[in-house]
């Protein structure tokens, strides 16, 4: 059977919430929930609560493999935080959880995936694009960092072959206005399209284009003319699945 798989989590203010759930669909309109809408993967490392899913599948391997923030908020952010965005910005997400696949049925047990170093706050949204020119994938996301006091987030990156492995991060597009998170990259016709969410002027969903997967970007302002009648807030970025 072919289908669309939905990997995502519940906001939940209990244990089972921030897990991995599924969700599998013929048409990508009429979902059914796998495993009688229990989680399918628990997090035991961490911050025990992943949020911001993406999956790909591996052309050097065939396997499949998830991503996500290693981060609770739901259950988490009282007692781990404080409820403060600030030390969640400083402190929380060190780590991306992983979990790898042969068939998309049986999976390893969550690992951590340790990308940034000391000068990282916290790591969001990843998402992953292949990289035909390089010929090997981008691992993208969103964070604050030490070179600004962990105040407006960039997007970064770091390359990989075999999704264990990864090249030091490196700074894939800042806005210099306001902050930038939740970063997805499509390719289209020899073209590279990332979209963001800009934390300010506008607080909008913005577009960007490349003919390299690692930039430079340059927005397309056409596509600022079309947000402008988006009431402000009301769309998140795309996130691949």
């Amino acid at each position: 059977m072919q289908a669309y798989l939905f990997v995502h989590f519940k906001e939940k203010t209990t244990p089972d919430g921030e897990q991995v759930y599924f969700g599998l669909s013929k048409d990508g309109f009429h979902w059914e929930e796998v495993n009688g809408g229990n989680p399918v993967l628990w997090t035991y490392y961490g911050d025990k609560g992943v949020r911001d899913f993406t999956i790909t599948r591996c052309e050097g391997n065939g396997k499949f493999y998830i991503f996500a923030t290693d981060l609770s908020l739901s259950y988490g952010m009282r007692n781990q935080y404080h409820g403060s965005w600030d030390e969640i910005g400083r402190n929380g997400s060190k780590c991306f959880s992983v979990w790898e696949s042969d068939n998309l049925v049986d999976w390893t047990e969550q690992r951590l995936a340790k990308i940034g170093d000391e000068n990282f706050g916290c790591l969001w949204a990843p998402d992953i694009i292949y990289d035909r020119e390089n010929g090997d994938y981008l691992l993208h996301w969103s964070s604050s960092h030490s070179c600004n006091d962990y105040g407006r987030k960039g997007i970064y990156y770091s390359r990989t072959k075999d999704f264990k492995e990864f090249s030091a991060p490196e700074v894939l597009y800042r806005k210099e206005d306001s902050g930038v998170i939740d970063s997805a990259i499509y390719e289209e016709n020899g073209w590279y399209y990332m979209f963001v969410k800009s934390e300010g002027n506008p607080e909008k969903i913005i577009l960007l284009r490349s003919a390299h997967a690692a930039g430079p970007y340059e927005r397309v302002e056409a596509f600022d003319e079309s947000m402008e009648a988006v009431e402000s807030g009301l769309y998140e970025a795309p996130t691949a699945v």
